[in-house]
């Protein structure tokens, strides 16, 4: 798994075998099974979480009703607020498949930069690209009809359509489970036309 992530890594800097060593001996890669919450609400905490194979998912808790709000696979990485903020959390993370992740905290982070300056470049360059991807989605998902956000699933994200519960999707979409089934329905009536 480690050479998953340093593959990653290559992409915005270049590590020397010291660097490799420093980032293995820390010990933040983790196995967690399908279901496991990474993180519940009002639970505090300091991890930062990046996943290198599986999915886990954001999502709140209204009036008894799960709402999801992210789902985090391959390559993508998740700094809740609350870890930001140091106080409790408003939403869920849990694991939607059999995941393996690295989990670091502020103090390993800050650490492994001091030593090594080159991940502090690393870290600004992955958040400014994080930033610009949520607000560009959170865009979409705001000027766009349930109709659109599915399309733009399918386009964007396509194996979360088999990766994820249909319920899941559905919040994440911001509509109902059996919304989602009559749309899926009726796109696979206009493609047999």
């Amino acid at each position: 798994m480690q050479d998953i992530l340093f593959d990653f890594i290559s992409k915005y800097v270049s590590l020397t075998e010291e660097e490799k060593n420093a980032i293995v001996s820390v010990d933040i890669f983790r196995s967690v099974k399908k279901g496991t919450a990474l993180l519940k609400e009002g639970q505090k905490s300091k991890d930062s979480y990046f996943v290198l194979k599986g999915c886990i998912r954001t999502y709140y808790i209204i009036d008894g009703e799960e709402k999801t709000t992210a789902f985090y696979t391959e390559m993508e990485a998740l700094t809740p607020p609350c870890v930001i903020s140091k106080t409790p959390s408003d939403y869920y993370v849990s694991c939607v498949e059999d995941t393996i992740l690295t989990v670091s905290n502020t103090e390993m982070e800050a650490e492994v930069n001091s030593k090594f300056p080159k991940f502090d470049i690393m870290c600004k360059l992955l958040s400014e690209e994080l930033l610009a991807k949520q607000r560009i989605d959170f865009d979409a998902f705001k000027t766009s009809s349930p109709e659109q956000r599915y399309f733009n699933l399918l386009q964007k994200r396509p194996d979360l359509i088999q990766r994820v519960p249909q319920h899941q999707l559905a919040s994440y979409l911001g509509i109902k489970p059996q919304s989602l089934s009559r749309l899926r329905a009726r796109i696979l009536e206009k493609s047999k036309v």
